[in-house]
């Protein structure tokens, strides 16, 4: 049995991650927080990497260490109910609700708003919007030679375009890092708000959702020990990391020197475009544009394609793929009318609440060659685990909901009582507490059974 790939397929299987992680609607997010960090932007960087790169990597390996088919089969020792659940609100954020209405208003963001008054943006976005989904219904309904068109030439031009534009701020910087203050949560705990900023990829949670992509083109290679492809995805993932790292440095360090040369903007989207126009001028802004808009719609395409097929397959009684694409991408276009400052708001409570899940989920997937998928581990870990990712949900909530007297006693009741709680880490000492007492459960039960 093969147990080894060749350094050729691993950097074959390192690019692939590549494609399925870097999306363009990543960019925006190192950009603003290197903008808010200011002369804190390392250590915030460090934390966002972690959780922005490193994690999605720790799922991939999990998934491939616990022989796991679906997010739905990784899911399944905590009870087959929750596996159902989990896998539906993970489709769901990184689909319809969140990362593809996300996709639309990052190209608008980026392509249209900086040529727009403000009194018209509303409407603009709802155009720009309507045909982008327009587009991505089109596509996801007739899949055909058009997205790997896009995916041959055009991602690799975004790639080529975007590394002249983070060359540009290294050979000739707009400003200098220690320049400039951090603001918020930056100026006390960088490192712990890079991590949270880390979720906003939601790289972590898609790799629980495609694991399986990766795992089949290694199984494809000759390799078939779970150990051993999970040794291989870490391999293969180096390069991955390697590139993600860099572009995702390097954009920090483009919005933590932009204040030299650019105004204070609310999203990355417009900082990506303020700086593009400040280096190659127009022209160069509309070519970024024009690339971050396809590179969008093709992430969109994929996207109404994976979750339409997941719940065409969960739910094969209900509707077909084809009813699902329509519902989805009439959902996204609903949201992104919202705009993008309001979805990154929304979305954050409802990350605070499933990356505690991911990350254990990914960590008990790892330990499988010890616990061996032990449903009382799995269960009281997880049980912890959703108790205490509430008090962060509550937290993260926008600021009307957060004044609700209810919502104010159980955050006043968790910064009291959960250690790491005002750092966005609340959950990890119970997830521990769980995972200590699913063990002994799952022990005292060996004695019990040996000794009949």
């Amino acid at each position: 049995m093969k147990e080894r790939l060749n350094f050729q397929q691993n950097l074959l299987i390192g690019s692939l991650l590549f494609g399925l992680f870097f999306g363009a609607g990543n960019l925006i997010f190192p950009v603003h927080m290197g903008q808010l960090a200011g002369s804190h932007v390392l250590l915030a960087t460090i934390g966002f990497l972690i959780t922005g790169v490193g994690l999605p990597m720790l799922g991939i390996a999990a998934s491939a260490l616990s022989e796991s088919e679906s997010l739905f089969d990784m899911g399944r020792p905590v009870s087959s109910g929750y596996a159902i659940l989990f896998t539906c609100l993970l489709y769901l954020t990184i689909g319809p609700l969140f990362a593809i209405p996300r996709t639309a208003t990052v190209a608008f963001e980026v392509g249209m708003h900086p040529f727009i008054a403000q009194e018209h943006l509303k409407l603009g976005l709802f155009i720009f919007s309507l045909i982008f989904f327009a587009l991505t219904l089109y596509y996801s309904l007739r899949p055909g030679r058009i997205l790997d068109w896009v995916g041959k030439y055009l991602t690799p031009v975004f790639l080529v375009l975007l590394s002249i534009l983070l060359i540009a701020t290294y050979v000739k910087p707009m400003g200098q890092v220690n320049q400039y203050l951090p603001q918020g949560n930056y100026i006390t705990k960088p490192l712990f708000t890079g991590l949270i900023d880390g979720y906003n990829t939601m790289d972590a949670l898609a790799s629980l959702a495609f694991a399986i992509i990766i795992i089949s083109n290694i199984k494809k290679l000759g390799i078939k020990n779970p150990r051993s492809i999970a040794i291989e995805t870490c391999k293969s993932g180096l390069f991955s990391v390697v590139g993600m790292t860099i572009i995702y440095a390097s954009l920090a360090y483009m919005g933590a020197t932009s204040l030299g040369s650019v105004s204070s903007a609310k999203n990355g989207g417009i900082i990506l475009s303020m700086v593009s126009n400040h280096y190659f001028g127009f022209v160069g802004q509309i070519l970024l544009a024009a690339i971050v808009g396809v590179a969008c719609l093709k992430t969109a395409i994929g996207l109404i394609t994976s979750c339409s097929e997941m719940f065409s397959e969960m739910f094969p009684k209900s509707i077909s793929y084809r009813s699902y694409a329509v519902i989805f991408t009439l959902i996204s276009f609903i949201i992104a009318n919202f705009g993008l400052n309001n979805i990154i708001q929304l979305s954050i409570p409802v990350l605070m609440f499933l990356y505690p899940l991911a990350i254990t989920l990914i960590l008990l997937s790892l330990l499988t060659p010890f616990i061996h998928k032990q449903s009382d581990v799995y269960k009281w870990t997880t049980g912890l685990t959703i108790i205490a990712a509430f008090f962060d949900l509550c937290k993260a909530l926008p600021e009307p909901m957060q004044n609700n007297v209810a919502v104010k006693h159980i955050v006043a009741f968790a910064h009291r009582y959960l250690p790491g709680f005002d750092y966005g880490f609340g959950w990890v000492l119970p997830a521990l507490i769980g995972f200590v007492i699913g063990l002994i459960i799952w022990k005292v039960r060996i004695k019990e059974h040996s000794a009949i």
